[in-house]
């Protein structure tokens, strides 16, 4: 039989891949250990741009920009993005990032803790991807939730922690424990929430994919 990481390999050596300016932030990123979304996740993200044609973005976690780069080059002309980040070694990075893109113009970077932003944002956004603190999802949501339009959708990365929301409490370090209790709690809410109507996936690291449904008029 096939292995994952084998079938993952094959689907990724078919990608179209990315600009040369993202390739390079994307070198960056890996030679400097800060996490970024995976191939299979890239070649997912311009897809489902293309199809949904997003006009205001969020994102929850920019890190180096380089997500939200991605989807300021392959969003609608048009577009917004606006994300958020807090770790104040990686903001600079990020700046300097937009700053060089072609694609800048498009995207507000607001530097600070999601828990405390989120509340400040008003309007709707019809896309949100959220990449930060996996244990925060589950505290994220409700404002995520406000701020999502009715048939907007919300994109999670890594739900699936390298297997591990698979395991037992037990199974897995000490230190994990609290992550691995929010991150299950997180996806039965997005899966139970009479609002939402997701599907989880095994891209990249697993994502859930949800979308908002109208609330119906009496």
């Amino acid at each position: 039989m096939i292995s994952n990481e084998r079938r993952t390999t094959f689907i990724n050596s078919l990608d179209e891949g990315n600009s040369p300016f993202l390739d390079q932030i994307e070198k960056e990123a890996i030679e400097g250990n800060v996490p970024i979304i995976r191939k299979d996740m890239q070649g997912f993200l311009r897809f489902i741009l293309s199809v949904r044609k997003p006009r205001r973005i969020l994102e929850v976690g920019t890190a180096t920009g380089f997500s939200a780069l991605l989807m300021a080059e392959y969003s609608e002309e048009d577009a917004v993005i606006t994300t958020i980040e807090k770790y104040e070694k990686r903001i600079p990075i990020a700046k300097e990032n937009i700053a060089k893109s072609e694609f800048g113009n498009k995207i507000t970077l607001m530097e600070g803790d999601a828990t405390e932003i989120l509340p400040t944002l008003v309007g709707r956004y019809d896309f949100i991807f959220m990449d930060a603190a996996k244990g925060q999802y589950i505290h994220f949501l409700p404002e995520v939730m406000r701020l999502l339009e009715d048939g907007g959708m919300l994109i999670t990365d890594n739900v699936l922690q390298d297997g591990d929301v698979m395991e037992s409490r037990y199974a897995v370090c000490r230190r994990n424990r609290t992550i691995h209790t929010r991150m299950r709690d997180y996806l039965y809410e997005l899966k139970h929430n009479p609002l939402l109507d997701t599907v989880i996936l095994t891209v990249g690291d697993g994502i859930s994919v949800s979308v908002k449904k109208p609330v119906a008029k009496e």
